[in-house]
């Protein structure tokens, strides 16, 4: 009798309820569109988290390699009940955030990857993500874990989560923390902004194509970048151990 292997490889995704898109304005007087990708799209994100995995600084390297992994799995059917987000500034990819459902009433984050600095689009894309696990998918808790000392005063500091070491997550095995309804309710007035529906013309200009990122993260010309976004993230060794580089210099 044969097997179709197909059948047995993939797994059987829940339903879950669509995201429904929005926008909010940023501090640069830009809209950016937060709006849910889907399987077909995903070659179009791929592309781009790609170079970002060679990118040795503020942990890009570790966390693009882990979305790229996700996101083809979703793409091959590999990983199951898993949603991206993305967030565009007039077409332009600036954000990717996923999640999925563990099961009914508990979420889990996966990663929020900013692929424009500053002007806290990553934040915002975390809020957006975390609104749809609580808000739409009626999760009472998600659990979520950072790798960065940038993700740790973002998600676990900011939103004041509550610990929930018992539990491994599913990124790396490491103690989870977690976001619960109440606690999200409470930092829903100043973290989580955004309105809906988008106007015709943004969301048409987000769903058409997404465009490149204009100013990607990239590898540092500094050869410490890496050594220094683990231990230092201040950079204050560097920048002590530069003064005493010119000072050498000066007196040579």
């Amino acid at each position: 009798m044969s097997v179709d292997l197909e059948k047995i490889l993939r797994p059987t995704d829940a339903e879950m309820e669509p995201y429904e898109p929005k926008y909010m304005m940023l501090a640069s007087g830009e809209a950016v569109v937060v709006r849910q990708v889907f399987r077909d799209e995903i070659p179009d994100l791929l592309k781009h988290v790609e170079p970002l995995i060679h990118v040795e600084r503020d942990f890009y390297d570790l966390v693009a390699a882990r979305v790229y992994a996700e996101l083809l799995g979703y793409y091959q059917y590999r990983f199951q009940d898993q949603y991206v987000l993305a967030l565009q500034v007039d077409g332009e990819l600036a954000a990717i955030v996923n999640g999925r459902e563990v099961k009914p009433g508990l979420g889990l984050s996966l990663h929020t990857l900013a692929l424009r600095r500053g002007l806290r689009i990553g934040a915002h894309g975390f809020a957006a993500k975390m609104e749809y696990h609580i808000d739409t998918l009626g999760h009472d808790e998600v659990l979520i874990v950072a790798e960065s000392p940038i993700g740790f005063r973002r998600w676990m500091i900011e939103y004041k989560l509550e610990k929930r070491f018992d539990i491994p997550h599913e990124l790396g095995g490491v103690p989870s923390w977690a976001l619960t309804r109440e606690l999200f309710d409470n930092a829903r007035s100043k973290l989580v902004v955004g309105r809906r529906p988008v106007p015709t013309e943004l969301l048409e200009k987000a769903m058409e194509k997404i465009l490149p990122p204009s100013d990607p993260p990239t590898p540092a010309l500094d050869p410490l970048a890496a050594t220094r976004a683990m231990y230092d993230p201040t950079a204050t060794a560097l920048v002590q151990q530069r003064w005493e580089m010119e000072k050498g210099a000066g007196n040579a």
